[in-house]
């Protein structure tokens, strides 16, 4: 018969397996930590909060450029990309609002979608503009000057809303929409468009209902809010000046 092993070899043994099962557990632990970690930082960007990243960066571009050219007044360059596909986050937000914004999210969206299929073939929002310009069509329907002008008044009409909200807890998100589609996009709307909006503002959402649509709080809503107003005036400005310094008025 075989004589059983040394005690001391039984023990090293063992506290090798323990040591062996220890840092599978290590790994499990590290692994479990790594992947909360994940989740949470995938649980605190929130579409607000992507699309005003994405409004930082766009501000951040326009004003390096900015220092480094001029623009026949207007200041730097904007690519006609990476301003589309920023612009193409915010229809969530429009989405968020209910039927009531059902014409502009529509209306958003298409003119964003004619923008990035501009932006294979042209690299600046200067570019489009001056070619619209050259052509005579600024104004045209369906020209790249139009729907841009339209795209900078969608977010236009984000940020007045914003602007609303922040203004006081007791003023209803009805409030809100209603003066800033007042002072943004009903000037430039026949009656009609005018009367339907105004009718569907009863249908928008409460505060509350809004927050759980944007997956905010609402602390880190206004704070968010707050961010995308100070990056998206920058952007919304600048195209203001890119026809203005063009001599094309803003009253379209």
């Amino acid at each position: 018969m075989m004589s059983p092993p040394p005690r001391s070899s039984v023990t090293l043994y063992n506290q090798q397996q323990q040591q062996a099962q220890d840092d599978v557990v290590g790994v499990a632990e590290e692994a479990t930590e790594a992947n909360m970690t994940t989740t949470t930082k995938t649980k605190a960007q929130t579409p607000l909060s992507e699309i005003v990243e994405a409004f930082e960066e766009l501000a951040k571009s326009l004003n390096s450029r900015r220092i480094r050219n001029s623009d026949k007044g207007a200041g730097g360059e904007l690519r006609l990309d990476a301003f589309s596909k920023t612009c193409s986050l915010v229809s969530v937000l429009f989405s968020c609002l209910g039927l009531a914004f059902r014409f502009a999210e529509s209306e958003y969206v298409a003119k964003v979608r004619d923008l990035v299929e501009a932006s294979k073939e042209y690299n600046t929002l200067q570019t489009i503009i001056d070619i619209d310009v050259a052509n005579g069509t600024v104004r045209t329907s369906g020209s790249h000057s139009r729907n841009l002008r339209r795209v900078r008044q969608g977010l236009d009409l984000i940020r007045a809303l914003f602007e609303q909200f922040l203004s006081t807890n007791e003023y209803s998100l009805r409030e809100a929409a209603t003066t800033a589609y007042s002072q943004v996009c009903a000037p430039y709307h026949t009656w009609a468009v005018r009367t339907a909006v105004y009718a569907g503002m009863y249908t928008l959402p409460t505060r509350d209902q809004l927050l759980l649509n944007l997956n905010e709080t609402e602390h880190s809503a206004k704070k968010n809010m707050r961010m995308y107003i100070k990056a998206s005036l920058p952007v919304i400005q600048y195209i203001d000046r890119l026809y203005i310094s063009r001599n094309i008025s803003l009253d379209w």
